[in-house]
Formats: C-alpha cells, structure tokens, sequence
C-alpha cells in the first residue's frame, strides 16, 4: 500500500495521515470548499475538492470519492468516523472498484448497522442481552404489551443510527404512545427508516466499551475497556482508560464477550463493542461500531499500540503479531472533546473565527486537532475542534494534567466545552469514581457552571488586588 486516501476531514483526517507518513505511505485529503483552507488540506501530499460545503455535496459523496481515488492510483481509503465511515453500500462500492477499504468487510457493517440485526448475531454466543424484543415495531398496542411484560420503565430506541437520535426513555405507560411516535419520526427523519424496538431501561446504567482489533488470519484481539458515562444527549464529552471499577476478572469477562460479538459477523479491522453496565456492575451488550471511535487515542496510550497502524497492516493482509497475552495496561489516560458549543446555552453549537486559538503542550498531554488561529468554524459539520488527552501513571495524576492543560488552552472567538471539562473533572462524583450516564442530568446546570466560574473570578481578583497593594508597599528608588 503506497497511497491512501483519507475520506474524511478535521482532527480524524490528520491524525490516520500522521501514521500513514511514519509507514511511508503517501496521503490524498479531500475536501469541500469551505475546508480549503483546512490544516488536513495543507497536510497531505496531494489534495482535491469534492464540492461543496454541505456534507451531503462533498464528504458524503462516495462515487465522486472513489472517483479521485481512481484517478490518483489510489490503494487504500480511510473512512475515519462520521460521514461514510459506517455506509455499508460506500465500502461495498470502493471493494468493487478494486480498492482496499481500510475497514471492516461490507456484510459486518451491514450486520452491525442495525441493531436487530446485531442482536441476533450475537444470539448464538452466550453474550449478555437487555431484556426486551429482537423484532421492530410500529404498533402502539402491541408495544404496551410488550413493555407491560418486561417492566417500566422502558427504552424505544431506533434500529438504525446512533447519536441518541429515536431514543426515548418512558416511564409509565401512559407516555408510551407519544413518546413511541416521536421515536418513529425521528428516526424516520435521522435515518430514513422508521423501526424501533423496545428493551428494559438499565437504571443508573454505566457506558463501557471494548477496543477490538481482528485480522484476516481468525486472531481477534481486545485493548480493554474505555469509560465513556459522561454524555450530553446521549453523546460522549468525557471518555478514560481504563474504567475506575472493572475489576481485572470483569475486564476480562467483558473483553472475551467483545470478541466473540466481533466473531459473530466475521469481523476485520478495528471496531468498539459497546455495553451497558447496570448499579450491579452486570453489563449488557448494547452495540458495535463498526470503525475507529472518536475517543480510541486513550487505548492507544494504555495499551501503548498505534491503532490507526495496525488498521492499515490489517487491510494489507498482515496477521496480528501481537498476542492477547502481550498486552497489558500502563497508566491511565483521559479524553475531553473539544467542540465550539455553549456549555451556557445547552450545548449549542457556537459558530464563528478562531480569533485566538492556543493548545496546551508538555509532557503526558495529547492534542488530536483540525483547526488553527484565524480559521472559522465552519456551520456545515460537527463542531468538534480538537481532542484533548492526558496520559498519566495514575488516575489521579492524569486528572490533574488534563485540568492544567484545560488552562493552558486560549481560545477566543466561539464558546468551547473547556469550562464544562473543567467542571466535569473537579467534581467529587468523577473523581470518586462514582458516576453514570445522568452526570450531567444529576449535576450540572448553565447556573452552576456560572456561579462557579464567577466564584473563580472573584478569587483571582482579590488574590490579583492583594499583589498589587504588596508591590505598592515596595520602596522604589527613584532614577536619574
């Protein structure tokens, strides 16, 4: 493999290119027009505009992708995460024209794409299942029977998609018919397919998933397990390596449910198996993502192994040369997305020109990003500017590094989630370990954040005024 094309844009785009230069192998970035001046664009060795800027005009246009692929001699397309990364059609098409799809086969995406699908593929397995039905629904009353049967209160999730999109969490059973026809459309809308299903709702449910890697030769590793309970709208902002209550049996329960889940639909490549964990520490096969996760940089400093690497030496046909038995976990690590959003304003996302844009450095810190000083943040994508990551010999040590390098960032120009990490990072619940996927349900509001921001305010101003009247007492000696 001498060429790669990355199909995809920002942070992800830099980071698979960074490892395809250390290999030797040569980079194609695409990019629409509102990326043109892009720090990916600039990176790679070649670069070509595929349109315009809405995604649905340039970043999710397969043909048009493979298309410059083709005509640039093209070994190997990277999808990285979003857009196409998921497209079992689009993975399908680049194994059709010859290509490598640096990726899992198209039939596992299918599988994995729809979580009935994924439910009774792993059936056979002896893989722990949320109560509920392996079948999706539309009926209202068929439903009530069904949610009567396993207990309010109850999840209606969408078959198709993520990103919490056609989830609805009801409690009693009078709520059930309109909460069930707001998932129907929504999902509808999301995804263009309108199936839901309904299972138990795990209480005070923790977010622990598995890192695995298989190969072509039947050898299917796990990387442990990422914490990732700290969500707002049912997506991740806070994710660690590894989870502060796994004991070393359950870590290893869980990684051999991981792989068998990957063995079930004949999996290639990197892929995340997601569980739910209850108050109980039981987990629950919840789904699998089917490509490289946003958060797998802190896998990567745990188990000290370049993920995008073995990506690329899989899809060439290599065997893993790592054994299951080689790895183990050194240290601990912490991710905090940074996205132009208004931590203020329920997360909104917060458009405009990176007036001022500084990134932490030092030893145990970590920046994965796609943006530079002077640029705008663009409307059309997810606003995600950078990921920060910490690796340190211990939890708490890498608690304190990643709240430094929080106030080492300078940005100015849009509203940020740093003040939110921050507050995330400094509360006794995440420190003690003693959390859920509610943290921010349970702990935050814009008020608290406030108060505590102008609490902070207030103290460096008095500290900042007692330094003044000290210097003031100092006897300067005039010149002449």
């Amino acid at each position: 493999m001498k060429k790669i094309l990355i199909a995809n844009r920002g942070e992800i785009a830099i980071r698979v290119m960074k490892t395809a230069q250390k290999m030797g192998i040569k980079t194609v970035a695409v990019y629409s027009k509102a990326d043109r001046n892009a720090p990916h664009v600039k990176f790679a060795d070649e670069a070509v505009c595929i349109g315009e800027a809405p995604s649905n005009e340039s970043y999710l246009l397969g043909s048009k992708i493979i298309e410059v692929a083709k005509s640039l001699n093209v070994d190997g397309i990277h999808p990285g995460y979003g857009f196409l990364s998921e497209n079992a059609d689009f993975a399908e098409e680049v194994e059709k024209n010859n290509i490598i799809f640096i990726g899992p086969k198209s039939k596992a995406i299918r599988v994995m794409g729809s979580k009935l699908a994924a439910k009774d593929a792993v059936k056979n397995y002896n893989i722990p299942m949320v109560p509920g039905i392996d079948e999706a629904i539309t009926d209202v009353k068929k439903a009530k029977v069904i949610a009567k049967k396993i207990g309010f209160p109850i999840l209606i999730k969408a078959s198709a998609g993520g990103g919490g999109k056609g989830m609805r969490i009801v409690e009693q059973e009078k709520d059930l018919e309109s909460q069930m026809k707001r998932a129907i459309s929504e999902a509808t809308s999301a995804f263009g397919d309108g199936s839901v299903f309904i299972e138990k709702y795990v209480t005070s449910p923790r977010h622990i998933e598995i890192q695995v890697m298989a190969d072509s030769h039947g050898n299917i590793l796990h990387f442990f397990e990422r914490e990732c309970s700290v969500q707002r709208r049912h997506q991740k902002v806070v994710e660690e390596a590894p989870s502060s209550i796994l004991t070393p049996e359950l870590r290893e329960e869980m990684g051999i449910a991981a792989t068998k889940v990957a063995k079930a639909c004949d999996y290639l490549g990197a892929g995340t198996v997601e569980f739910l964990m209850d108050a109980d520490h039981k987990f629950y096969f919840l789904e699998m993502n089917t490509r490289l996760q946003v958060e797998h940089p802190v896998s990567e400093l745990i188990s000290g192994v370049d993920l995008v690497e073995l990506q690329i030496r899989i899809a060439r046909g290599e065997e893993l040369k790592i054994k299951q038995e080689d790895l183990k976990i050194t240290g601990h690590a912490l991710e905090l997305r940074v996205y132009a959003e208004d931590p203020l304003n329920d997360f909104l996302p917060s458009v405009g020109k990176l007036e001022t844009y500084k990134l932490p450095t030092g030893e145990g810190v970590r920046v994965d990003n796609g943006f530079e000083e002077g640029m705008d943040v663009p409307i059309y994508y997810d606003p995600m500017l950078s990921k920060l990551i910490t690796y340190g010999k211990n939890r708490d040590e890498a608690i304190q590094m990643i709240l430094q390098a929080i106030e080492d960032y300078h940005i100015e120009g849009v509203q940020t989630t740093l003040p939110f990490g921050k507050f995330v990072f400094e509360h006794e619940a995440f420190r003690t370990g003693n959390f859920d996927t509610h943290f921010v349900k349970n702990y935050y509001s814009p008020e608290v954040l406030k108060a505590k921001t102008n609490e902070e305010a207030k103290i460096a101003a008095i500290i900042a005024l007692k330094k003044y009247q000290e210097d003031q007492k100092v006897l300067r000696i005039p010149t002449l």
